[in-house]
């Protein structure tokens, strides 16, 4: 069996409805985005890779417009959770927090990934966007990893949450921004965006891309 489909027949039998999707009915007014002609060298790569993680997923994931591309080839302080349109060529982009474990020295770089529980870091690869819940850090997004490099984001708890330390202020205060316990941390405003563009069986795939 392919393990991608295997892990979706997981999520809706063993978990019953505690991992039930949640499709929003609505969605957030959201600025229009750039058209697909004026898309950079940058986000033609992110489109493109995206297109190919979709492919490589294939029916782990059930909604396929919007794939979210977190490209830890940047530092923190540049935008680098893309929502790439599949559908109309488009990509988005916001500020993301990485795990502390990834980046010890908190130099605003992503060092490495792991999928180790305790280890604090962000983990690399294809995960599964969940129905979103109230917990820790508020309503969050729950993210079930579909690689071996994330096999383990349910027991670890890595979900996509907003945080007061991954705000586009933190840049003006320290140049960078703050570091998560391995979860996709986004400032409020922007993980609003996430909650009703994101979430509900799409793809989050992350890795690094690279400008260039």
């Amino acid at each position: 069996m392919n393990p991608l489909l295997g892990r979706r027949h997981f999520l809706h039998g063993s978990l019953g409805a505690g991992l039930a999707l949640t499709l929003p009915g609505r969605a957030l007014a959201a600025t229009a985005p750039a058209t697909a002609a004026s898309t950079t060298p940058y986000e033609r790569r992110v489109l493109a890779s995206a297109h190919a993680q979709a492919a490589r997923v294939g029916d782990a994931v059930w909604r396929k417009d919007i794939v979210g591309m977190a490209d830890f080839a940047l530092p923190s302080w540049k935008p680098r959770l893309h929502f790439a349109n599949l559908e109309n060529g488009t990509v988005r982009s916001f500020l993301l927090a990485h795990g502390r474990g990834s980046d010890p020295e908190h130099s605003g770089w992503l060092q490495s990934f792991s999928n180790a529980p305790g280890s604090l870091a962000t983990s690399r690869g294809a995960f599964l966007t969940c129905e979103w819940y109230k917990g820790k850090y508020g309503t969050s997004i729950r993210l079930v990893g579909l690689d071996d490099d994330n096999s383990a984001a349910l027991e670890r708890l890595i979900v996509v949450h907003p945080a007061w330390y991954a705000d586009a202020a933190m840049l003006d205060k320290y140049g960078k921004l703050g570091r998560s316990e391995g979860c996709f941390a986004m400032g409020d405003a922007d993980f609003k965006q996430a909650l009703w563009h994101l979430s509900g069986g799409r793809l989050l795939y992350a890795d690094r891309i690279g400008e260039g």
